[in-house]
């Protein structure tokens, strides 16, 4: 157990530097006192294995915090309170939460997956959708992995601003309206179309797929959301609408061991495109072998895209097989909530 919370330890420091710093001050000042909490490390070795512990914590006391539960805690979640209370009194209710809803809080920890379906990562989508569909001319057939409630499949479906440019591109009918910041390097052009690439097929495949209609999915989705990211929760909120207006195909499984038979579902005049953002890192590294050599066999009879990151590193990348030969490409580094990107190639 000492070497387990050292390393949670490590964990909670390395979350609320690399990713809360400039983003929660919540999470950030949480996450600090955490690592040095015995007690709470503790609570967090009931996590199931895999899982990044922190976003998982976090997320289960913002559920059930969200979902009723009356606590004096509540007060410094600007998500539910307006003009919350100073961040730096915050720690000992926290404890005491923890405390009191400790078995509410080790059920989540044992039964919930970290799922975050960041609608505003589809403002790098866009534009890498657009590049493959100028190269190959061909309408797309979607397949994502770790798709959760499957919003990131209807990337079409959603509206986009870069830049703080005044030009709209995508379905700019949409209630949905993604803004972002990107980096283009170079000589590069960002190759966002005016038309939106057809798409004619959609699957999201997951070990545990998120039913928008239940209220209890809906509620632990909104909850990984961040206390103080307004815009991250009116954009799901808007997204979720969308997602009942448009058919799509979720697939409870394995992603590795059923994506070829998901393939032999899809159309032969479309180009085939896998992709999944900020869901690797969760995978075992024999798993992320496994469905590269996958990828790889069924470019043996088709030729497919591959679009990810966290596999090896933190760069989104997009790796393509055309008549049988193997092309690598590395878009850029991307900020986890899609708020800006980089534009390499």
């Amino acid at each position: 157990m000492i070497n387990l919370n050292f390393q949670l330890k490590e964990r909670f420091k390395q979350f609320a530097k690399n990713e809360c710093e400039n983003s929660s001050g919540l999470y950030e000042y949480l996450s600090l006192k955490i690592a040095e909490d015995e007690e709470i490390l503790d609570l967090c070795s009931f996590a199931e294995g895999g899982q990044p512990i922190p976003n998982l914590l976090l997320g289960s006391i913002h559920y059930l915090l969200m979902n009723g539960n009356h606590h004096p805690l509540k007060d410094y979640y600007p998500s539910l309170v307006e003009g919350p209370k100073k961040i730096e009194d915050s720690y000992p209710y926290f404890q005491d939460f923890s405390k009191k809803f400790r078995n509410e809080i080790i059920q989540l920890l044992q039964t919930k997956i970290v799922q975050t379906n960041e609608v505003r990562r589809c403002a790098y989508l866009y534009p890498c959708f657009s590049y493959i569909y100028q190269k190959v001319n061909k309408p797309i057939s979607l397949i994502e992995i770790g798709t959760s409630a499957g919003l990131q499949l209807l990337w079409d479906q959603y509206k986009y601003s870069y830049s703080s440019s005044e030009t709209i591109y995508g379905n700019i009918k949409s209630n949905v309206l993604i803004d972002s910041k990107v980096k283009v390097k170079g000589q590069t052009i960002l190759p966002l179309l005016d038309e939106v690439p057809p798409v004619v097929d959609r699957y999201g495949i997951d070990l545990h797929i998120n039913d928008l209609s239940s209220e209890e999915d809906f509620l632990w989705l909104k909850a990984l959301i961040w206390p103080e990211h307004f815009e991250r929760r009116e954009l799901f909120e808007k997204a979720v609408i969308s997602r009942k207006e448009n058919e799509i195909n979720l697939i409870e499984a394995d992603a590795i061991k059923i994506l070829p038979e998901v393939v032999n579902e899809l159309s032969n005049d479309s180009i085939l495109c896998i992709f999944h953002t900020h869901v690797a890192n969760q995978i075992p590294v024999d798993g992320k072998q496994s469905l590269l050599k996958t990828i790889e066999v069924i470019s043996e009879n088709r030729d497919v895209f591959h679009l990810y990151n966290n596999i090896w590193d933190r760069m989104l990348h997009l790796d393509y097989y055309i008549d049988g030969v193997k092309h690598e490409e590395v878009i850029g580094e991307t900020e986890g909530h899609g708020k800006w990107f980089e534009w390499r190639i």
